[in-house]
């Protein structure tokens, strides 16, 4: 197979769950791609929802849409993976770790044995856990390798902060960064709206009790998968933009930074371990993760996120 070529507009979603099929119909309106191919371990699932996507091509660009295999996906500019068991209603993103292991054990060596040269985006979760197995079983280069992570936890809290603000969510400047769950941290010490310190922002908006707002938005953008899952028993549109965007930022070569998941070599004392860190993302993937400066009580949080996900491998057969 060698070095094949890769196709700049073609990408590729294996799985075509609620979260694949919805990234996929945002991909199709998107116009990023001329071509997309579905996988699914159900072969008809697989080939109905590249139809039912297909047929809003006359609305959109004019792209191929078709349920293929293996052969069909390896010189896709990105691979997004979406298979997996799917989070249940009281059960935590690291429950579904050993089902999602499971799966990708038959997956991620289908794409190493054709020696893959685009960008793996992994999206199930754990995502986290997820992406260091997917580097584990592939071999592939490390930058090449990259998880969802919190860029919808971002966006979460980017949409929270611009309510709460009464300001654009796209001029507001915040990340959440470590495991995509449970022990993800806000950084508030360097979040800013254009610029202006966040408290000195709220404060011009009439906000002056800080730590109690901070702490209801961050528990807020914590909960709100288990809200989502809770009410209408999955989340799939704002996973399906966040797809959107990395992919955007992959394709166009943008060298956006987005809050992806990757390795950590070192930073913060976090060692060999996938979390989110603001990365500037571009057509080879992770281009180089960005310091971001974070105070002593985010550092420690960081580290515990890290620990966290470090126990969970440590438990893999890998």
């Amino acid at each position: 197979m060698g070095n094949q070529m890769i196709n700049n507009r073609k990408v590729a979603m294996i799985g075509c769950g609620f979260v694949g099929s919805a990234s996929a119909f945002a991909l199709m309106q998107s116009g990023l791609f001329s071509e997309m191919v579905l996988i699914d371990a159900d072969q008809d699932r697989a080939e109905g929802e590249a139809l039912d996507i297909a047929h809003g091509i006359p609305f959109a660009r004019q792209m191929k849409i078709y349920a293929g295999g293996y052969d069909d996906i390896i010189d896709a500019a990105v691979i997004i993976v979406t298979a997996g068991a799917s989070q249940k209603p009281e059960e935590t993103r690291l429950d579904l770790v050993h089902k999602n292991v499971a799966i990708f054990k038959k997956i991620i060596p289908q794409i190493a044995e054709r020696h893959y040269q685009g960008v793996l985006l992994i999206v199930s979760n754990p995502v986290d856990i997820l992406t260091y197995v997917a580097l584990k079983l592939s071999g592939m280069p490390e930058n090449r390798v990259i998880g969802s992570g919190t860029v919808l936890d971002t966006a979460r809290l980017k949409y929270e902060l611009g309510q709460h603000l009464s300001v654009d969510s796209r001029s507001v400047h915040a990340y959440i960064l470590g495991e995509h769950g449970d022990s993800e941290i806000v950084a508030w010490s360097s979040a800013d709206v254009s610029g202006i310190p966040i408290n000195r922002f709220c404060e011009m908006r009439g906000f002056y009790s800080h730590e109690a707002a901070m702490e209801r938005i961050g528990e807020s953008v914590k909960n709100s998968a288990y809200e989502i899952i809770a009410k209408k028993k999955a989340t799939y549109y704002g996973i399906a933009m966040s797809i959107k965007r990395i992919c955007e930022a992959i394709v166009r070569d943008e060298k956006s930074i987005l809050p992806v998941s990757g390795i950590l070599h070192g930073e913060y004392g976090i060692e060999n371990v996938a979390l989110s860190m603001p990365a500037i993302v571009g057509s080879k993937g992770i281009e180089t993760q960005v310091p971001i400066s974070l105070d002593e009580k985010e550092q420690e949080m960081l580290k515990e996120s890290a620990d966290t996900l470090r126990k969970i491998i440590e438990e893999l057969e890998l």
